[in-house]
């Protein structure tokens, strides 16, 4: 005889859409524990993935929490709707400004001071106390390798940061296409919202490889522009090349740099002042901000710089940002203050709404995820061990597996763990496994063999 299985997901929002019926909007976790009849560690459970992929809405924190559906129709999330992301008074100056009559507003360039005058840890374009606020916030707790943060929750960054950024270019795609795209994994002839949904997929997987790695250099900004943009330009030999061609932007009174030489110049001074900054949000923003600002490249300037704002992020394992639920017109008011006023106020607010509540979904993610590091405490000392092997001994990977008598149903897992763990090790983390800064070096710089 079969057992049926209880669908506590669909249980959940049927329990949530009759308590709207009645008035109650929000309801708390217990208040679903009890009408359900389910055990409470499975009901936090299942609540903590549909907050995360958006099929309920998570209120307040703490014992104040309280659970909604995410539709509109009155109650809790009305209220919350109307307190969605708006530009403050003392903006508003500036947004007037930025909104008059073109033929009233007049054409500027690049100021190259805007960068030049800037001082990592010296000069800053975030307020200090909002980016360490924010640097607090979003920061992963405990001492873990480069990307390590990106990895545990790849999956929904994914989703989020391509549909969010291809949608700030129109991109006509709905969330579902996009999750449907990406299970499928091409795209139909001429179907060119897909290709830059398939695109941001591959660079965002790029850069969360490659940052652990390489660090922030030009080469990785410029790959992930041509990867971005592969498919999309009819010249392919300008893929990641700096542009020689003239760049119009939109409804503004801004004309870029033209010279390719001094693009190249101020390109890599962007990247060497990023590499210095040591708060990894003012990092994120300064990228952000200066190669939108530059727009060094022929096409795709702005999609780089989105996700080129997550290489200090990543490297420094702080919460992605997805630029969550930002429409273009607020968008597009940011930059243009950049622009036409090298003004960032607009900038600021936008960036600390959106990545605030970045911050915000991806802590839900994790929190699903339960105690993430249960499978490494258990094999920490073999752990220890095998990397031990592989640096100091110079032996194969495969080799020193098989020496370590893991458990066959484990030993997947463990290897993939240790090859994680030699791939991510560098000087400034060697320590934790017991080696010396030199025989590291020396292990790096001849290409980490055994991998």
């Amino acid at each position: 005889m079969s057992i049926q299985r209880r669908d506590v997901f669909s249980e959940i929002l049927d329990y949530l859409r009759k308590q709207r019926a009645v008035g109650l909007a929000e309801c708390s976790p217990d208040a679903i524990t009890n009408g359900l009849g389910a055990a409470r560690p499975t009901v936090n459970r299942h609540l903590a993935k549909m907050a995360a992929n958006g099929s309920v809405l998570k209120l307040y924190a703490g014992p104040a929490t309280r659970y909604a559906l995410p539709e509109s129709g009155g109650g809790a999330f009305a209220l919350r709707a109307s307190t969605g992301f708006k530009f403050s008074a003392i903006c508003q100056p500036l947004i007037k400004r930025l909104t008059a009559p073109i033929g009233s507003r007049s054409p500027v360039t690049y100021l190259r001071a805007f960068v030049d005058n800037y001082s990592p840890n010296q000069s800053s374009l975030l307020p200090a106390n909002l980016a360490k606020q924010l640097l607090e916030k979003g920061s992963a707790r405990g001492q873990q390798p480069a990307g390590t943060y990106a990895r545990k929750v790849l999956e929904q960054l994914l989703i989020d940061l391509s549909w969010y950024s291809s949608r700030l270019e129109g991109n006509r795609k709905s969330l579902l296409d996009t999750q449907a795209l990406f299970a499928r994994g091409h795209v139909e002839e001429n179907d060119i919202d897909a290709l830059m949904l398939l695109n941001h997929k591959e660079a965002i997987e790029f850069l969360v490889d490659a940052v652990p790695h390489y660090g922030i250099t030009e080469a990785v900004v410029r790959n992930i522009q041509a990867v971005l943009m592969q498919g999309l330009l009819a010249d392919s030999d300008s893929l990641g090349r700096t542009r020689k061609t003239v760049v119009a932007i939109t409804d503004s009174v801004y004309l870029p740099l033209q010279a390719p030489q001094i693009l190249d110049e101020h390109l890599r001074s962007i990247i060497e002042k990023v590499r210095h900054i040591k708060n990894p949000i003012e990092a994120a923003f300064f990228m952000w901000v200066n190669i939108a600002y530059l727009q060094p490249f022929d096409d795709g300037n702005k999609r780089t710089s989105r996700l080129c704002s997550n290489l200090p992020l990543l490297l420094q394992n702080c919460a992605p940002l997805s630029f969550l639920d930002v429409e273009q017109s607020d968008y597009a008011l940011a930059v243009l203050g950049i622009y036409e006023q090298q003004d960032v106020s607009l900038a600021v607010e936008l960036f600390a709404w959106t990545y605030q509540r970045s911050i915000d979904k991806y802590a839900v993610i994790l929190e699903s995820m339960g105690s993430p590091d249960q499978f490494r405490q258990r094999y920490r000392e073999r752990l220890g061990d095998g990397v031990r092997q592989v640096v100091a001994e110079r032996k194969q990977l495969g080799v020193v597996v098989a020496g370590l008598e893991i458990p066959q149903a484990d030993l997947a897992a463990f290897s993939d763990l240790l090859f994680q763990e030699l791939r991510c090790i560098e000087v400034f983390n060697c320590a934790r496994y017991r080696l010396g800064i030199s025989l590291v070096e020396r292990w790096i710089q001849d290409e980490r063999p055994g991998l």
